[in-house]
């Protein structure tokens, strides 16, 4: 039996052949199991176990920034050397109950591939979110001024064209995608902190519309397209979020 701890961010290979039929049991903090293809797996509590025959995992992260510790019990005993358990030879009394106690700590991996698979994907998620959000937004203007809202802004006598709602949802989405992978990076809880922080952003965004002294058909259609770039954004980057840590 040993006890692995992973600061925050680190990173602790699963070698196979040295963690063969190996249980485990968080103890604090919370790990993530890394499968095989480069998938995040499910991120495990305090007192979850897991059993790493057959499962497929490869290594085991802690997602967060507080210490976790996993104790590892093997069929047969193991110490550590360096990063990778290394198996012993049997000793009388080596066995599930007599096991030698040795603790693990792995330091920060920040720049590991699963740390840059899940940027990645996150990033391309976003994209694709920010692209629909623009199509959305571009279309329901269309819709809008369809039945008669001429978005015209008093202030700048101007007209808002339709390729400068594209622009401006674009532009924003993209500071939003931006937000979400920092919180990603540097955020135990980055979830429900993207979350909090677009909807402060959000709302904070309905106030040039509403003081913008244009007419209540236009002032209404700005809000409403504003809370549709946010209904598009928001639940795809914070689920996207809550699948690579929660």
């Amino acid at each position: 039996m040993w006890t692995l701890t992973l600061r925050g961010g680190a990173r602790a290979t699963v070698v196979t052949a040295e963690w063969y039929d190996a249980f485990g049991v968080v103890t604090s903090g919370r790990v993530q199991l890394e499968l095989r293809d480069g998938e995040p797996g499910p991120v495990l509590g305090r007192d979850a176990g897991f059993w790493l025959r057959g499962t497929g995992v490869r290594a085991l992260r802690n997602p967060g920034r507080r210490t976790a510790r996993v104790r590892v019990v093997t069929p047969r005993a193991v110490t550590r050397q360096s990063t990778h358990p290394v198996r012993q030879p049997r000793d009388e009394g080596d066995d599930m109950n007599s096991t030698k106690d040795t603790e693990i700590v792995t330091g920060p991996a920040s720049g590991r591939p699963g740390h840059t698979h899940r940027f990645r994907g996150l990033a391309g998620t976003g994209l694709i979110a920010t692209l629909a959000a623009m199509v959305t937004t571009t279309l329901a203007a269309a819709l809008a001024r369809a039945v008669g809202v001429d978005f015209e802004i008093p202030a700048g006598g101007e007209t808002i064209p339709l390729s400068g709602f594209a622009v401006v949802t674009g532009f924003f989405s993209v500071v939003g995608v931006v937000i979400a992978v920092a919180l990603l990076r540097w955020s135990a809880r980055p979830a429900a902190r993207f979350v909090w922080t677009a909807v402060v952003l959000t709302a904070l965004s309905l106030v040039p519309p509403l003081i913008s002294g244009a007419n209540a058909a236009t002032s209404t259609a700005l809000v409403g397209l504003h809370l549709v770039a946010a209904a598009v954004m928001i639940p795809v980057l914070a689920r996207s979020l809550r699948t690579r840590t929660d």
